[in-house]
């Protein structure tokens, strides 16, 4: 049996599925699901994240935690958590470029929150001599400290929902089966409307990424502290962001479920919202001028020094990291700190 196998007996059985449900299942099914049995990053893999792309990324991350650490005024302990870890790189890299603050490493208490066994795995090995504490939610951190939130593409992974206006009103996008039993998208009723939407309209919302959000925002304002929800996305909002990656190629969201990394661009629009819903602040940057603010040019340059060898391949991970053209406006990074605290390093007006 394959996970294609299993939803459509599931349809046959209970009716069409939302796109939340379907998301979910194709990145988390115990049996068959994307991140719970094969995930694949990197160069050689399906898609690759910032960390891959260069050392100096997590460096950077690292050392505006140690920055942020210092701003609150060095509490001992604080907990600092990073959601989605990857393989571990980001982590590593992190807390590599920390040994330049030992006071900073003494005070840290380490949480990764992970649902993936394959990539826990992994995580283990990259931070071999370090003792994080692993969690399935934010939840299960222990609060009574404030924290130091990392949250690099998670955003986009959280399911969505989408809706089509007809002409009856907003009908909810579905996944079924066509006259051949095979998956097929399709609406659901339509729900009456009074707004003047044109015909054929469609779009998307993810409750999840705004109930992470605020579960985030909630954090920040009771212990203190901050956090950097980074990911591809923006402010404009946009119709159906849907989209199935594999081997860093596009493919059809319904053709290979489960073998696939499914993913949609992040709403930052509501992000915001849910930020501010809970009393705490943000501030967001597309990603080239945040790093740019921490000093990505210089550490590039230091790096091209140490090993001139390496210098056409330092200033391509810079470009693909900080280009416009690249990452550097297609990726945002949102800040959620709490006022009193004054904005982080890097977001100050």
């Amino acid at each position: 049996m394959s996970l294609k196998d299993k939803l459509v007996a599931q349809i046959r059985a209970t009716g069409p599925m939302g796109l939340d449900a379907y998301m979910t299942a194709c990145l988390h099914d115990p049996d068959f699901g994307y991140y719970a049995t094969r995930p694949k990053l990197g160069e050689g893999g399906d898609f690759i994240t910032a960390p891959l792309v260069s050392q100096m990324f997590g460096e950077l991350i690292g050392l505006w935690a140690v920055e942020t650490w210092s701003q609150l005024g060095r509490p001992a302990p604080f907990r600092l958590v990073e959601v989605g870890p990857g393989d571990g790189t980001l982590m590593a890299d992190a807390l590599r470029a920390a040994r330049l603050a030992p006071d900073f490493l003494a005070a840290t208490d380490l949480w990764l929150i992970e649902t993936s066994a394959p990539l826990a795995a992994r995580q283990r090995e990259a931070l071999a001599g370090v003792s994080p504490t692993w969690a399935a939610s934010l939840d299960e951190v222990p609060a009574g400290a404030p924290v130091i939130l990392i949250a690099n593409e998670v955003l986009d992974c959280l399911p969505v929902t989408q809706f089509v206006r007809r002409k009856e009103g907003w009908a909810e996008r579905v996944v079924g089966l066509d006259d051949a039993g095979q998956l097929t998208f399709g609406l659901g009723p339509p729900r009456p409307a009074q707004d003047m939407a044109p015909e054929g309209t469609l779009i998307e919302m993810s409750a999840a990424q705004a109930d992470f959000t605020t579960i985030v925002g909630r954090r920040v304002l009771a212990e203190g502290g901050a956090a950097l929800l980074i990911d591809y996305g923006g402010e404009e909002g946009g119709g159906d962001t849907l989209q199935a990656l594999r081997n860093h190629r596009k493919e059809g969201v319904l053709d290979n479920p489960g073998e696939a990394d499914l993913t949609v661009h992040a709403d930052f629009r509501a992000v915001r919202m849910a930020v501010k819903a809970t009393g705490s602040k943000v501030a967001i940057l597309p990603q080239g001028e945040f790093l740019r603010r921490l000093g990505i040019e210089q550490r590039a340059a230091k790096l091209a020094a140490t090993d001139p060898g390496k210098a056409e391949v330092i200033a391509r991970q810079l470009d693909r990291l900080v280009g416009d053209d690249q990452m550097g406006k297609l990726f945002q990074v949102a800040c959620l700190y709490r006022g009193a605290d004054g904005p982080p390093p890097g977001f100050a007006a």
